[in-house]
This record gives structure tokens, sequence and C-alpha cells, in this order.
């Protein structure tokens, strides 16, 4: 395959995902971060490798673009305290049992929607009446995509294509939710 072809089949492929989704999705999920932030509550984004810059990018734009209140679970020592005394499948689990209240919103960013921590810390988000927001991929009955109150998932077994477009979709809602403040 000569090299343009490829990276404008790889670009094609990257635009049918990020359009894959109805504009009605993302803003569901914007209105449940707005009425996260309207009751004083924040945003907690979690994810693994990829997923977790993904959480640690959005929480740095939510903090200083929006001034939104946001954290992410992304201190190796927090993550290897709670992994080695809890297990990796319990780790998402106790980080929202210390630091997640009622009202809050989770973002739960996993590719295949496989991840057992991930799952297990929506199950723990259910039990805290914490709201949850899903991103994943591969299979659309991946377990994760099944637990949250609103899920975004991409049609793709591809890493790269999945993690770039929750990437982009998630800055997107960001940069809705900054122009609609501004007015515009």
């Amino acid at each position: 395959m000569p090299k343009e072809s490829y990276f404008k089949n790889y670009f094609s492929i990257i635009n049918t995902a990020l359009n894959s989704i109805h504009a009605d999705k993302l803003i569901d999920i914007s209105s449940l971060i707005e009425k996260t932030v309207k009751s004083k509550n924040k945003i907690i984004f979690v994810g693994n490798g990829g997923s977790a810059s993904i959480a640690s990018h959005l929480t740095v734009d939510c903090i200083n673009a929006a001034k939104i209140k946001s954290i992410n679970f992304n201190d190796p020592s927090i993550l290897t305290c709670f992994a080695n005394d809890y297990g990796y499948e319990n780790w998402v689990d106790k980080a929202l049992e210390c630091y997640a209240d009622p009202g809050d919103l989770v973002i739960l960013i996993s590719s295949s929607g496989q991840s057992k921590n991930m799952i297990v810390g929506a199950n723990k988000a259910k039990s805290m009446d914490v709201n949850i927001v899903t991103l994943s991929g591969f299979s659309s009955e991946n377990p994760l995509r099944q637990l949250g109150d609103a899920n975004l998932w991409v049609d793709s077994k591809s890493y790269n294509a999945v993690e770039m477009t929750h990437h982009i979709w998630l800055l997107a809602i960001v940069d809705y939710i900054i122009e609609k403040n501004r007015g515009v």
C-alpha cells in the first residue's frame, strides 16, 4: 500500500469513528457535567494506560479552561498502594470509596470495556450514588457499556482509533461547555 493511501485510509477510519455519534449523546453528557457542577460536586476521570493519559488531559482542561472541579487517579503512589493492598481489579473501587461523594460524576474510560477495575469501579459508583459515564470500544456488548448512566461507544477494535475518538469526544464536550458558558 502506498504511504499516501495508508494515511488517507487511517484518517478516514478516525473520521468515521468521530462522526459515528449523534450530537445529542454529547449534549446529554455535557448536561450531566453541568448538573454536577451546579450541585457543587466534582468530576472524576479514570482510565488505564492511554486512557489514563486522556483522564489527565481532561482533568486539566476541566479545571483550567472550564473552571470545573475535577480529579483523576494517576498518582503512582495511590495506584500502587491500592493495587497492592486490595488487588488491581479493586483499585478504582477503593479510590472512589476514598474520594467520591454522592452526586459526583465518574467518567470511566476503557478501550475494550473489559477492564475489570473499571467494571468494579462502576459498580462501586452505583452503590455510592455517583453518576457514571463510560467510554469504550471493541464489542458493543462489552460489560462496562452496560453500567453507565450515559455511554459512548466506538465501533472499532483498534486501540488508537478508540482512544483518539474518546479523547476528541471528551474535549469537544469541554469546549461545548466553555462556549455555552460564554454565551456563544
